[in-house]
């Protein structure tokens, strides 16, 4: 029996796996919101600067919406509040609309843009329930298609997105341009 092996070109996957940092611009704290955390990678993508750098996608009057850099599966967004909240009872009702709206919206752009079959709507409160920002409220928009859960993360531990985040930004940003 012949095995034929297809061969998967990942290599932004490899600074996941050896745990290195992802450089981003740098933002002037003085840009930064009121009682925003300098550390919190959200609230330094909030200020207008290089969205692309940060892959912001989006921002709201209220929100700001950016590409996972260590995506799920292709297409990961997260939507979080401008402001650094960390629990649900400190939105108040007009944040909390937008964020819903957003997510909708993102929603519709990228059934419109990558096709997905279906998606998984999150929102994780606190590290033991996977918070990996818990002081920074933020929804996951992780698209899904069928067979998507495949032999990599199984045997290897590993999940291969097949878009360049840089590609996907574009196809983002350029929908929401029109």
């Amino acid at each position: 029996m012949q095995v034929n092996f297809e061969q998967l070109w990942a290599p932004w996957r490899m600074g996941y796996i050896l745990g290195e940092q992802l450089e981003e611009p740098a933002v002037e704290t003085e840009r930064l919101l009121t009682g925003a955390d300098p550390e919190c990678f959200l609230c330094r993508a909030v200020p207008e600067g290089d969205d692309r750098g940060r892959y912001v996608v989006h921002r709201g009057p209220l929100t700001v919406t950016v590409l996972n850099r260590y995506p799920y599966n292709n297409g990961h967004l997260l939507i979080a509040p401008r402001r650094h909240l960390g629990t649900l009872e400190e939105l108040d009702a007009e944040t909390h609309l937008e964020l819903m709206q957003t997510l909708s919206r993102m929603v519709e752009i990228l059934k419109k843009k990558i096709e997905p079959q279906g998606f998984n709507v999150g929102l994780n409160l606190g590290r033991v329930a996977g918070a990996g920002l818990p002081g920074h409220l933020h929804w996951h928009v992780v698209p899904r298609w069928n067979g998507d859960t495949h032999f990599m993360p199984i045997l290897a531990g590993v999940r291969v997105i097949p878009q360049a985040l840089e590609a996907l930004w574009e196809l983002i940003t350029d929908e929401l341009k029109q």
